[in-house]
């Protein structure tokens, strides 16, 4: 008895349509009568259609049946088709590769944009608007909050500002000096507030029975 396993035989380019379906379009390349082939071509098309009956209503499901043909003979099955035969190149077409943006950041824990909107203000024609320089250094200060969890100094956000633009901006560490407090406090403090407050309430409850059965207990006598 001759076996035939599967490794031996021809590359499926479709295996959800299945084996049955491929050597079908195989039989379909056997024919020379063009106008018979063209016939037996759309007998395998309904077939085709039966696995997926759900998808008949769909829009341009007849066109990709068709080229779901022409792909599993290879490309080489001459028929006349209603829709336009694929080419294996419009197939086979790679997208373009995209580049990935390689911007060098300074001071990673500001983020890309402080750094860019240092930049921006630095390099206006009729300068810098100090209004501007002290939003963004505002920004600097919430994102090295985030960052590291902590207050940061005001000399450090203005000699961070001094790099970035390239002694283009110069602040006055006085001015930044009402942003102080400008920052939440940490989840840290607000849970730990929060069961402060839960233990001092549990606390005062355990007090306020204790008086009641202490009544209670004068009364009996």
């Amino acid at each position: 008895m001759r076996k035939n396993y599967n490794y031996t035989r021809r590359k499926l380019y479709l295996p959800e349509y299945g084996r049955h379906i491929h050597e079908m379009i195989d039989s379909l390349l056997l024919i020379e009568d063009r106008a018979e082939r063209t016939r037996q071509a759309k007998a395998v098309i309904a077939v085709m259609g039966n696995l997926n009956p759900l998808l008949r209503d769909t829009a341009d499901f007849k066109h990709k049946l068709w080229d779901h043909l022409f792909i599993m003979s290879d490309f080489q099955l001459d028929v006349d088709s209603p829709y336009p035969q694929p080419s294996r190149q419009e197939l086979e077409l790679k997208p373009k590769k995209l580049r990935y943006p390689q911007s060098h950041i300074v001071f990673k824990h500001y983020g890309k944009y402080a750094h860019q909107m240092v930049r921006k203000i630095a390099s206006r024609p009729g300068g810098f608007s100090m209004d501007d320089a002290l939003c963004v250094a505002h920004f600097m200060r919430s994102k090295s909050y985030e960052f590291n969890n902590e207050h940061p100094n005001n000399g450090s956000i203005v000699r961070d500002v001094r790099i970035m633009s390239e002694g283009g901006i110069s602040l006055d560490p006085a001015l930044l000096q009402s942003m102080r407090h400008d920052y939440h406090r940490r989840p840290q403090q607000r849970n730990q507030k929060g069961r402060n407050n839960s233990r001092r309430n549990n606390n005062n409850r355990g007090k306020f029975h204790g008086k009641q059965r202490h009544y209670h207990n004068n009364n009996r006598k």
